[in-house]
């Protein structure tokens, strides 16, 4: 029934989007979240300069001309063809600032729409945008007394070019000339014309940053500026993945730093696994700052940017692994209709449609939406391996008034692919087999189906204390239904194979209200943030994995082709309740010297029930304490460059059906990692990270010593190494993300003859890089190439180090070609069809990459 009602409400969202299509857009408003990301621009620019602005309330539209914006209207202003903007020149003169737009033509004459606050605004008839940063430019503390330009494309062929002052609204002198125009800027001197002193300027949002984004909030809860965070933090951005045309999360996180994968297309046994700094986060992965566990591979087709913070993070996101998190950031509603198509086809009978809706659903803009879907029907280089997804995600933005907001959103997402093993590994040699057999069967599926539901709701009282809350309600039912590898005769080839079937619920309830305070104590600056959580998990698995299935030679393979009986053997039903309290406070000590402080408190209590078919049931219960503080210091010797250091921990309660010898449960695994590191800003647009950590993850089971059917706590696993990232923008048009990490991680502690291995699946060194350009102007502007490093050396396959995935280079490649609302582009993934592994499951298995791989891509926006 809930199900039913999901997928009825989504049905009904997504009728009223078409609607929304074919009916006449609302009248233009501006976006909050653009003005309040403006305002900290603006306000971090000044400050750096020792000055302050007074930044006001956003005025009412109704203050600004408004644009024509139903077809009627439309036609009844119908102008010759608009001239393009192709380029925004900025310089700083003695009297302050040259601001110069390059374009095909001639412009009209602009017109001063009006003063508002600090802000002087034009506003250019029959023109448009066609810059190579999209369509806003925006630059903060341009010229002294000039806290920021931005220059925003408008419906119905208008141009919004404002410029606001430090103290008041600047002069300009506007001159038209054949090919563009200039206005020059004075600081400081009122012009005539109505002030309204209650408003600042109205910007649309846009992504300005592009490979470079300044700002995160994963690493705090709030969003703040990347060089004032004293913990080694990536973000990957949507231009990124749009360019590197990847659209599950293991593809998105090659241009990580320091994280592998450990599962690929096609191996949903255990679901997609990814390792930071050595460490597992499979359960380290959320959306929006909220947990999402699933065994299918994460989509990203409605995501805005992928963070990765690395290193303990229990602070703000409660148990983990210490290796690090990675946050999923959705895709917000715009004030601005915004409708997009995209069709891609490629290799392996790849095929991939998405659908991005987004705009407002009254006159004054308080009530947004936007709807992602998206349908992929794949196969693979991998015999009889083939699969398909479907996804839909709405999102309803509400400005219940000025000071508060609501967001309520769903997701669907339906996933069926072939389960994969890869291949085997005989006497620590992966076979020599060909990469495209597959030694299950036909049959052999994994299917699920999840959904989720919730809403964030913010308040602010004031400038200075806002408040927020967010509910979410997560469950999906994975069916895991194949014959697995059991063993294997390394004299005949014989694979041995199991009946393997697994199913079941899970559910995922999770709650939590914060508050957000800024005061001083004296001269020092603090932005204390409190916050209580709670989260209630389910899980009613069943299993089946003692019958024995038909053998294959991996040599000559026979495939049955028989499906076998479903008969669980195997139950489990499990609670786990866990409440939280956290506390954290950024201190600015002085304008060059910050200060990050948090601590948590976790109390998380297992109900865990056993059962085997005709046993009785076993019941275990755990309780499980701790308190995880982080502490990390930020310098600024000069404004571009911030040296970093920091301590934090992490807590992960053991599971609670295991048991000592005396049936004494295990004490949570610890992890501790200091840090240092430096953030430099090599340009305005142009970000160089370096970062050298030590990670110790104590208490880890091994097994013991006087009776191998148990376990004892003696075990650490370390982790240490140099990280080095580098992304932006090196010359106009021509973007990079690359990444080098120098890591040893191995077993530190132990009882047994793995001590000193190095743990499986991690590389010693790794290197990316992407890298674009794109041509600026004459007959080729917006034509673009991309290019794609990828180098793993050798890794263990196993913590035994009993076999070694060979070290591989990968190289990818990609064309194309955008003007105005429409994009063509070609990616090619593995251009020299290089041979290699990208993963071991630890055991029998290890997961061949795809060979020479091509999609096609074309998109448009209406």
């Amino acid at each position: 029934m809930v199900c039913g009602f999901v997928l009825s409400q989504i049905w009904r969202s997504a009728s009223l989007s078409f609607l929304f299509l074919l009916m006449a857009s609302p009248a233009l408003a501006g976006n909050d979240l653009g003005i309040s990301k403006q305002k900290q621009q603006m306000q971090s620019a000044a400050n750096s300069q020792g000055e302050s602005i007074a930044i006001t309330e956003v005025p009412r539209l109704s203050d600004v001309a408004v644009p024509a914006t139903t077809v009627v209207d439309g036609l009844a202003q119908a102008t010759p063809a608009p001239v393009q903007i192709t380029g925004v020149q900025l310089n700083e003169t003695e009297q302050g600032l040259s601001l110069n737009l390059e374009t095909t033509g001639e412009l009209a004459q602009p017109t001063t729409s009006s003063v508002v606050g600090n802000a002087l605004i034009f506003e250019l008839e029959n023109a448009t945008l066609a810059l190579p940063e999209g369509d806003e430019f925006l630059a903060t503390s341009p010229a002294e007394g000039i806290a920021a330009v931005s220059v925003t494309a408008l419906p119905n062929n208008q141009v919004r070019v404002s410029i606001t002052g430090v103290d008041a609204p600047p002069a300009a002198d506007v001159q038209v000339a054949a090919q563009g125009l200039q206005l020059t800027v004075v600081p400081g001197t009122p012009i005539a014309g109505e002030t309204d002193e209650d408003a600042i300027q109205i910007v649309a949002t846009g992504e300005e940053d592009g490979y470079n984004p300044s700002t995160a909030t994963t690493a705090t809860g709030t969003d703040t500026l990347l060089s004032e965070i004293p913990l080694s933090i990536q973000v990957i951005p949507d231009e990124v993945l749009e360019d590197r045309n990847v659209t599950e999360l293991g593809g998105a996180l090659e241009t990580a730093t320091s994280v592998v994968s450990t599962g690929g297309r096609g191996t949903s046994v255990v679901g997609p696994g990814f390792l930071i700094r050595g460490f597992p986060a499979n359960e380290g992965v959320f959306r929006d700052g909220i947990p999402t566990i699933t065994l299918a591979p994460l989509s990203t087709n409605d995501l805005e940017r992928v963070e990765i913070l690395r290193g303990p993070a229990s602070v703000l996101f409660g148990q983990g692994e210490p290796g690090g998190i990675i946050n999923l950031v959705s895709e917000e509603p715009l004030s601005e209709p915004f409708y997009s198509l995209s069709l891609t086809a490629g290799s392996f009978e790849t095929y991939r449609g998405d659908l991005d809706l987004s705009g407002p659903l009254n006159d004054d803009r308080s009530v947004r939406y936007r709807l992602n879907m998206s349908y992929e029907n794949y196969d693979s280089f991998r015999d009889f391996v083939e699969g398909e997804r479907f996804i839909v995600s709405p999102i309803l933005t509400w400005d219940i008034g000025e000071d508060t907001s609501l967001d309520l959103y769903g997701q669907f997402i339906r996933d069926r692919e072939t389960i994969d093993e890869g291949i085997p590994v005989i006497d620590g040699e992966i076979a020599d087999v060909p990469r495209d057999r597959f030694f299950g069967e036909d049959f052999s599926e994994f299917e699920q189906e999840q959904f989720r539901v919730g809403y964030r709701l913010n308040h602010e009282f004031s400038d200075s204390f806002s408040v927020r809350h967010a509910l979410q309600y997560f469950r999906y039912e994975p069916e895991r239904y194949a014959p697995l590898f059991d063993s294997i005769d390394a004299t005949t080839g014989e694979l041995s194979r199991l009946a393997y079937f697994a199913g079941g619920t899970y559910q995922r309830f999770f709650t939590n209200a914060e508050a957000i305070a800024e005061f001083n104590t004296g001269s020092i600056e603090h932005q204390v943030l409190a916050g209580v959580e709670y989260r209630n998990d389910n899980e009613e698995p069943e299993f089946q994995f003692s019958n024995l299935y038909t053998p294959i030679n991996i040599f000559d393979p026979e495939y049955t082709d028989e499906p076998f009986d479903i008969d669980p053997e195997f139950f489990r039903d499990d609670n786990i309740q866990t409440v939280s309290v956290y506390l954290q406070d950024q201190v600015e000590i002085t304008s060059n010297l910050n200060l990050l402080a948090g601590i948590r408190y976790d109390s998380a209590e297992q109900f865990r029930t056993t059962q085997f078919v005709g046993e009785s049931r076993d019941e275990f219960e755990q309780t499980d304490e701790a308190f995880s503080p982080r502490i990390g210091i930020v310098y600024q010797p000069i404004e571009p460059l911030s040296l970093y250091a920091s301590y934090t921990t992490s807590f992960s309660p053991s599971f609670g059906a295991s048991r000592n010898p005396d049936d004494s449960t295990f004490e949570p695994e610890t992890g501790q990692q200091f840090e240092i590191g430096l953030k430099a800003d090599l340009s305005d647009d142009l970000s160089l990270n370096l970062a050298a950590f030590d990670i110790r993850r104590q208490n880890v089971s091994t097994p013991d010593p006087d009776d191998p059917a148990f376990s004892v706590q003696t075990g650490e696993v370390a982790s240490r190494g140099i990280e080095l990232a580098l992304a932006g923008e090196v010359l106009p048009g021509w973007d990079i993300v690359a990444g080098y990490t120098l890591l040893d991680a191995f077993v530190s502690e132990d009882n047994t003859d793995v001590e000193g291995n190095d743990l499986a699946n991690v590389p010693d060194n790794q290197f990316s890089l992407w890298t674009t350009y794109e041509i600026q102007q004459g007959d080729l502007e917006g034509l673009g190439f991309g290019l794609g490093f990828l180098y793993l050396s050798d890794r263990p396959g196993n913590l035994d180090n009993t076999f070694t995935l060979p070290s591989f280079f990968r190289t990818d490649a990609a064309l194309f070609y955008e003007r105005d609302n429409w994009r063509a582009q070609l990616n090619v993934e593995n251009l020299f069809d290089v041979e290699y592994f990208t993963s071991s499951d630890e055991f029998l298995g290890v997961t061949p990459g795809s060979p020479f791989r091509i999609l096609a891509t074309i998109s448009v926006e209406f």
